[in-house]
């Protein structure tokens, strides 16, 4: 793909056209964001460990390519989810029960953005093993950028808060149970999981029973693409066509009765739906068949991190909350209540209904995000409720190893914090999710 055919449309996309056309050093750029970094993280600590000096050494080095303008990424500042490799850095994945010793070589997905010309100017905060909706580690709390006073969401919350506050046009985040898609839509931006095996997902062996995937959290729809498209190692992603008429279904109820739904996170929903007929689209209210899809979640959920936690060298210095939630995982593993058939009768109900439509619109949350508080030093109860109550959405599409993306859509009239609604397809439909978000996106 030739300079000329990236999409300009997003602050990375220009930002890269302009270091491939020489009118801006890629040191520049970096020192610019670094300036940011360092001005605002103090007030929502989106990074835990800024590579200010390596960033600019390896800006230096990005100038000097002789392949630079066919770099899609070039120049472009992003962030790093802790809980994967960079290079020179402890993998700490929120904890300090991990290693501090630096990570050899970087994850292939790290490989990949550097290769495109990114250059990595820090890792992101999240909570302790990414079983969180919220993000605190050793009382430093993160914090959204639309309003301080709440959370910025978990577990990618730091990556979500770097790129809400402008430190960055885009960031890596993974996603086990809504870990992109949950802060996107607390801080507004746009997040996309996307399906099986489409990008490198390897975070341990055995991590997260193959249910997390590493995606992209960016200001833009277009900006999303590209980053996935270099991630997922296919630049088709990065072309937005817009999609042909779909079928799209509205699914605004919950996976579960128990789930008390505010009533301005359902009519983000709708204006989606409403935004989506507008530009062509058939919609049509629906009822998913989530079946038993909430307690698959809430059963796999405390054993997600088991193969993570046994690798830990300190488990001594675990959190309280995260101890009691790998105990009762062991529990539910001991007593074999986790099933594979669990999840293939969630998945054919949903396959059959998707023979009937392309996409899936749902709210992203059911409520707004909690407040910013050191969510570790609470009870485990008190952070599963919290955690359950405000994001019952997004774990199904884990279960399933869908792509699911969110988009905004607008702000809460009474809470002034940001809405968003979930968009949801089959396997193989990450182009379709991103060629609607982006007719959406255009009428936001």
């Amino acid at each position: 793909m030739g300079a000329q055919e990236f999409p300009i449309g997003g602050p990375a996309a220009a930002l890269a056209a302009r270091v491939r056309a020489g009118t801006i050093a890629p040191v520049d750029v970096v020192t610019e964001a670094l300036a940011r970094i360092s001005s605002e993280n103090r007030k929502i600590h989106a990074f835990n460990v800024v590579r200010a000096q390596q960033a600019r050494a390896e800006a230096v080095e990005l100038a000097a390519r002789d392949d630079l303008d066919a770099l899609p990424l070039a120049g472009v500042p992003v962030a790093i989810k802790q809980n994967i490799a960079v290079a020179g850095v402890p993998t700490r994945t929120g904890s300090a029960a991990a290693a501090t010793d630096p990570a050899q070589v970087d994850h292939p997905v790290v490989a990949r953005l550097r290769a495109a010309g990114a250059i990595v100017v820090g890792v992101t905060a999240m909570p302790e093993l990414g079983l969180w909706a919220t993000t605190d580690e050793a009382e430093i709390v993160t914090r959204n950028p639309r309003d301080v006073g709440r959370t910025a969401g978990g577990s990618s919350g730091g990556a979500a808060a770097a790129v809400a506050a402008g430190l960055v046009p885009i960031a890596h985040g993974n996603d086990g149970l809504g870990s992109i898609r949950v802060p996107a839509a607390a801080c507004g931006i746009f997040g996309i999981k996307p399906g099986r095996q489409v990008v490198p997902a390897e975070i341990g062996a055995n991590s997260w029973a193959g249910m997390a995937e590493n995606g992209v959290l960016a200001t833009t729809v277009s900006d999303a693409a590209l980053a996935l498209s270099v991630l997922a190692g296919r630049p088709d992603l990065a072309e937005l066509l817009p999609p042909q008429r779909l079928r799209v279904g509205l699914a605004v109820a919950p996976p579960s009765r128990l789930v008390r739904m505010d009533r301005h996170w359902t009519a983000a929903a709708r204006t989606a739906g409403a935004r989506a007929a507008a530009a062509g689209h058939l919609v049509e209210p629906v009822d998913l068949p989530y079946g038993d899809a909430a307690q698959a979640m809430l059963l796999r959920w405390p054993s997600l991190a088991l193969a993570d936690a046994d690798r830990l060298p300190h488990p001594e210095l675990l959190q309280r909350r995260t101890r009691r939630h790998l105990a009762v995982g062991r529990l539910i593993r001991r007593l074999r209540l986790v099933r594979a058939s669990q999840v293939d009768r969630i998945e054919a109900q949903m396959g059959d209904f998707f023979e009937n439509f392309d996409v899936v619109i749902t709210p992203t949350l059911a409520a707004p995000p909690p407040k910013a508080k050191v969510w570790s030093g609470r009870g485990w109860a008190a952070n599963v409720l919290s955690s359950a109550r405000y994001a019952p959405f997004t774990g199904v599409w884990n279960l399933l190893g869908w792509p699911a993306a969110s988009v905004p859509m607008g702000t809460h009239p009474t809470a002034h914090t940001p809405l968003a609604a979930q968009l949801v397809g089959p396997p193989g439909s990450e182009a379709t999710l991103l060629g609607l978000a982006a007719q959406l996106e255009l009428t936001n």
